[in-house]
Parts: structure tokens; sequence; C-alpha cells
């Protein structure tokens, strides 16, 4: 079931992004070869009635295309030059290659608030609810109802925030600022270990509402602290306080699907949401192969009111995906590591 599961979410969220780039470039009148689900060898292909383009499902569930004219290195001398993308006006190109990203934000923002309708909305302050007694961070003199603005000199707005944050500094001492009664109040928890687990002894409010409005309170500011998250990924990749290891693909992803459904269907759902919005986010990096590779040189031709050689371009993105499909691999090599080990 598990890998049934995971071809399911795998497939609807690469769907959802190649059904943004497909309709918007159909719209442009842009000639689409192929709209596939799936890498590899071919399973079930077909054509409509006065359709060019081949719709089918492939092998392999970890991608999928809308194979567009005018993509490719070498040039399509059968295609139309007016049906290629790169002769189509600047913001039918910028639409076309933008659709994916923004498919993928608008599924994942329904399945939040749909999941804010059923779950409701639970608080999202970080604010202390209890402090065992005699626990690390009780002896520092963390009190209930303490609203918690920094960590380690890191400004903290929402326990999504904070949770990042304690991540990245967990089993080390956490230097917190926190408000109580109008007053900035600084407290330095050492956490207690036993088995190479940490402690620190304190749990934050989780108080839900529950409404309409909550539920769309919810799936807007979730999915905004989603982004806001990635972001941090990325940010922490570059600095070097993440690396590489603490990357996931395909076979990371299998697992998580796995924990998810034992966990229920709302949590299967909500993983696909949280796929969406990190599929969105990593194809709006300004990286060769990438959607934002591309928006990157459509932004260049604007600013230099001249396009950029089609050859040269699709030379550089062609580049960019070999070097993806290289850090795929390592990054699957990681995983299965972490899964044998496991």
């Amino acid at each position: 079931m598990t890998l049934i599961y995971f071809i399911l979410v795998l497939s609807v969220t690469i769907f959802v992004h190649e059904l943004g780039h497909f309709i918007f470039a159909k719209k442009a009148g842009i000639y689409v070869y192929e709209f596939c689900i799936g890498m590899g060898p071919r399973i079930f292909m077909f054509k409509r009635k006065n359709d060019e383009t081949e719709y089918g499902i492939r092998l392999f569930p970890i991608g999928g295309f809308c194979a567009m004219a005018g993509e490719g290195v070498e040039d399509d001398e059968n295609v139309p030059k007016d049906k290629k993308l790169q002769n189509k006006t600047w913001m039918q190109r910028f639409l076309t290659i933008v659709a994916g990203v923004m498919f993928n934000f608008i599924f994942a923002l329904i399945i939040l608030i749909i999941i804010g309708f059923i779950n409701g909305n639970p608080n999202n302050k970080p604010i202390v609810s209890q402090v065992p007694v005699d626990s690390p961070s009780y002896n520092a003199g963390l009190q209930s109802g303490d609203l918690i603005k920094t960590l380690n000199g890191t400004k903290i707005n929402t326990i999504d925030r904070l949770m990042i944050e304690y991540q990245m500094e967990y089993g080390k001492t956490l230097e917190l600022e926190v408000l109580r009664n109008s007053k900035l109040e600084k407290i330095n928890i050492v956490p207690t270990e036993k088995d190479g687990v940490y402690s620190y002894g304190f749990s934050l409010d989780s108080t839900i509402r529950y409404g309409f409005f909550e539920g769309i309170k919810y799936g807007f500011s979730k999915f905004f602290s989603l982004i806001e998250q990635m972001f941090l990924v990325i940010t922490y990749l570059v600095t070097g306080k993440l690396s590489l290891t603490n990357l996931s693909g395909p076979v990371g992803i299998y697992n998580i699907v796995g924990e998810s459904a034992k966990a229920g269907l709302i949590n299967l759902v909500y993983l696909t949401g949280y796929l969406c919005i990190n599929v969105g986010f990593i194809n709006l990096l300004p990286i060769p192969a990438f959607d934002g590779g591309r928006i990157l040189f459509l932004i260049i031709e604007k600013l230099r009111r001249k396009p950029i050689d089609i050859k040269v371009e699709n030379t550089i993105h062609a580049v960019g995906l070999a070097l993806l499909m290289i850090l795929m691999v390592a990054i699957t090599y990681n995983d299965i590591v972490r899964f044998i080990i496991k």
C-alpha cells in the first residue's frame, strides 16, 4: 500500500504542475509533443483526434513532463515557427513557464484550507503552555504563558518558525527571550540528555479554533509558513548550517509517505499539499533546467530588450538538467544508506 500511496502522491503533485504548463502552452498555441506522467519506458500512450500531443504514463513515477517545441537544443524544422515556444510573446512564454508553479501553489492552498475546515486552526503563536516541575525549563525560570520572541538570537513569530530553529539548535543550550507581563525576560535552558535524546521540558499552547474563516486562515498561514521553511532550508544549505545529506529524494519521500499513511488519510493529503509547495518552490529557484532558470532568462531578455540565442539558452538548461540528475543520484544514494541503517 505504501508503494500505491507513493505513486498516487507523486503523480498528483507532478500532474498538477505539468497541467499548468500544458494548459497555458495550448492556450498560447505552442506545439506540445507529449504530456506524460512518469519517466523511462512508455507504459500507455494515446492521441486525441485533431491533436498533435501524445498523452501517457511512463514506468517510473518519479517525474513527468510537458514537452514543448522550442525547448530542445536542436531546432525542429517539422514544427511551424509560430508554434514554437521561443516565437511567442514575452508574456505568453512567461505565463506558460510560471503556470506549473502557480498550479502547484493553488492546489496546495486548496488542500490546506480543506484540512483547516476539517481539523480546525491550531494556535501558531509560540506561547508556553506547560512547564513540568524540576524540568530544565522550570529550573531556568520559564513560565506558563510566556511568549517566545527569540531563540538563540533568531526572531520567532510562529510555532512553525520556532520548531525549525529548535531542530537546528537541538542538543544545544536554548537562549530564549520571552515576553512576560509586557517585559522581556532572558532565559537559558540547558537540556538533559539520555541515550542521545535531549529534553528541555516545556510544551506550547495548541488551542484549536474551528469555523469557516478559521479554516481559510489556517490554509493561508500554513501555506506561507511552509514557504518560509523552504526558504530557510535553502539559506541554511548555502550558509553551511545544513548539508546535502539532510535532503531527501524519491526513496526518502517513499519512507515519509509510508509513515504519513500510518497516521491517517488526512496526513497523506497534507503531505500531498506539502510536496506541491515543495515542487513549486524548488522550481522557482533561478537554476538552469528549473522553471526559475527559464524565468531568469526571460527577465534578462526584458532588461536587455533583446532575446537570448535560443540554442545557447537551451544548451545551458540541458547542462543544468544533467547536473541535476547527478545531484539526484547522490541524494538517492544517501536515502538508501539511511534506509539500510534504519
